[in-house]
C-alpha cells in the first residue's frame, strides 16, 4: 500500500463488506460494536486496506494498540522465528525465557527507581483487576477509590471503577463493593470564576474530606487513575494535582495505581505518561501497544507490593503468552532505539496547531488538549454555552470513514474525537486526514 493518501474504490461498506455485514449481523451480538461497517484485508503502517480494496488513514489505531504502526516488519520476523520454537507451553506449568526478559526490561524501563517485579496477563481489564487483588493483599484493606469520567474496563470490577453508565454499565449491575469514584480536574468545564491551580487545591482538600465523608483512609487500599483519561476525553490533569494524589496515598498508606493501558507506550510522547508528572506509581498497568495487537498486558510494582500474593493466587492460562512477549520485546526496541518518542510529540503539536487555527473560524471547537500523540478535539455547539455537540462528533466520525479517515470519539458526553495514530503516519497522511476533517466541520450546518 503506497498511497499517501486514501485511495476509495466503493462506496461503504463495499460490496464484499456488505455481504460479511450480514454473516456478521447472523453469528455476531449486537453488543459487540463496530465504528467502520467494512472489514480489513491488510494494514501497513498507518494504513488500512479493507476487503473492497478501500484503502484508510487510520487514526484510531484499534484504540491506541498501534502506536508502532500496524505489521511491524521486525515485530513481524521475531513472531515468525518463535512460531518455529513453540506457541504456548504454558508459564504456569513450564516456564519459558521472553517472559523473564519482558519482565526484567518492564522492570528497568517503567517509572521509578525502586526494585519492582512484573507478570502478565490477556488484556487491560485483566490487569486492573490483577492490580487491586495485589493492593487488597498487599494492604489488608478493601475499598478501591478510582475518578469520574475514568475508564478500567468491561468486567465486572473493571466496570465498578468506570464512570460511564451507557454503554458500559447500564443494567449491567449490582457492581463491586467498595469502590468510589472522586472527581478529576476537568478545566476547560471548571468554570472562569477559579483558576486551575485554584480548582487542583479544591479537589486535593476534597480528597481529605473524603476519608471523612465516604470512606475512611484507613480502609482505601488504592487510588487508580488515568494519567491522562482516555475513554473520558483525553482530559490530562496537572502535575500539581497528580503530585498531590500521590503525597495523600503515601500520607495514608495508600498504594497509587496507575492504569496506563492506553497511554502507555510512546502514546503521550515519553515512553509512560507518569514521567510528565514526575510521579513514581506503586502498581502499574500495562496493555494496548505493549506488542503490536498481540494480546498481553502486566502489571509492574514495587516488589514487596507484588509479592503480597501467595503462589497460585495471581496468574493465568494464556498469561504473558510466548508470542506477546516476544512482539512487546521487538515494540520496545522500536520505541527505545527510533525516532518514535519524538515523532509522537510532532504528531500531537501538528495535531493540536492545525485545530488551533482551524478553530478561530469555527464556533464548533471548543477544547484542544492532550500529551504527545495522544490528542483530542472536543466539540461544542456554541463558544458561549459550551454545550456538548454528540451529533456532529457522530457526523464527522461517520463521513470521515466514508471518506477514506478511521477516527474514534470520548468523553462522557460523546462529543470528543480523539487521534491515536500510529507514530509512524507519514506527513503527508496526516495533512490528507486533517484537511478532510476541517472539510467535514466547515460542510456541517
Amino acid at each position: 500500500m503506497k498511497n499517501q493518501s486514501p485511495h476509495l474504490s466503493t462506496s461503504i461498506p463495499g460490496p464484499k463488506s456488505a455481504h460479511l455485514l450480514e454473516k456478521r449481523e447472523k453469528h455476531i451480538p449486537r453488543g459487540v460494536s463496530n465504528t467502520v461497517p467494512a472489514f480489513a484485508e491488510k494494514g501497513e503502517g498507518a494504513l488500512i486496506k479493507d476487503v473492497d480494496g478501500n484503502i484508510y488513514i487510520d487514526l484510531a489505531g484499534a484504540i491506541g494498540t498501534q502506536n508502532t504502526g500496524h505489521c511491524p516488519p521486525s515485530v513481524i520476523e521475531a513472531l515468525k522465528k518463535q512460531l518455529d520454537q513453540y506457541m504456548h507451553p504454558g508459564f504456569n506449568v513450564i516456564m519459558y525465557e521472553p517472559y523473564i526478559r519482558l519482565a526484567e526490561k518492564l522492570n528497568q524501563i517503567t517509572p521509578g527507581n525502586q526494585t519492582k517485579k512484573t507478570f502478565f496477563l490477556n488484556s487491560g481489564a485483566e490487569a486492573v483487576e490483577n492490580a487491586v487483588k495485589i493492593a487488597r493483599k498487599y494492604t489488608g484493606r478493601k475499598a478501591i477509590i478510582s475518578f469520574e469520567r475514568g475508564f478500567h474496563g468491561r468486567t465486572l470490577l473493571g466496570m465498578s471503577l468506570t464512570s460511564k453508565v451507557k454503554p458500559y454499565k447500564l443494567d449491567f449491575g449490582p457492581f463491586a463493593p467498595e469502590t468510589y469514584k472522586f472527581p478529576y480536574p476537568y478545566y476547560y468545564r471548571k468554570g472562569l470564576e477559579i483558576s486551575n491551580e485554584q480548582l487542583d487545591q479544591y479537589l486535593l482538600d476534597r480528597l481529605e474530606d473524603f476519608f471523612i465523608t465516604e470512606v475512611p483512609a484507613k480502609d482505601v487500599a488504592a487510588i487508580i487513575m488515568e494519567p491522562v483519561q482516555g475513554e473520558g476525553g483525553f482530559i490530562v490533569p496537572s502535575k500539581a494535582f497528580v503530585q498531590g494524589v500521590k503525597i495523600i496515598c503515601e500520607k495514608y498508606g495508600i498504594l497509587f495505581i496507575a492504569d496506563e493501558i492506553q497511554t502507555g507506550f510512546g502514546r503521550t510522547g515519553k515512553m509512560f505518561a507518569m514521567e510528565h508528572f514526575e510521579v513514581e506509581p506503586d502498581l502499574i498497568t500495562l496493555s494496548k501497544s505493549i506488542a503490536a495487537g498481540i494480546p498481553i498486558s502486566a502489571v509492574t510494582g514495587r516488589a514487596d507490593v507484588m509479592d503480597a500474593p501467595a503462589p497460585g493466587e495471581i496468574g493465568g492460562t494464556y498469561g504473558g503468552s510466548p508470542l506477546g512477549c516476544i512482539a512487546a520485546l521487538e515494540v520496545i526496541e522500536l520505541l527505545e532505539n527510533g525516532q518514535l518518542l519524538e515523532r509522537a510529540q510532532q504528531i500531537g503539536e501538528t495535531i493540536r496547531n492545525y485545530f488551533y487555527q482551524l478553530k478561530q473560524n469555527s464556533p464548533y471547537i471548543g477544547d484542544i488538549r492532550g500529551l504527545g500523540a495522544m490528542t483530542a478535539i472536543e466539540l461544542i455547539k456554541d463558544q458561549t454555552s459550551r454545550t456538548p455537540h454528540a451529533e456532529l462528533t457522530s457526523h464527522i466520525i461517520q463521513t470521515a470513514y466514508q471518506r477514506g479517515v478511521i477516527m474514534l470519539s470520548a468523553g462522557l458526553h460523546s462529543n470528543v474525537i480523539r487521534f491515536l495514530s500510529p507514530f509512524v503516519i507519514t506527513d503527508e497522511q496526516l495533512a490528507s486526514a486533517l484537511e478532510i476533517i476541517a472539510e467535514i466541520i466547515k460542510e456541517y450546518k
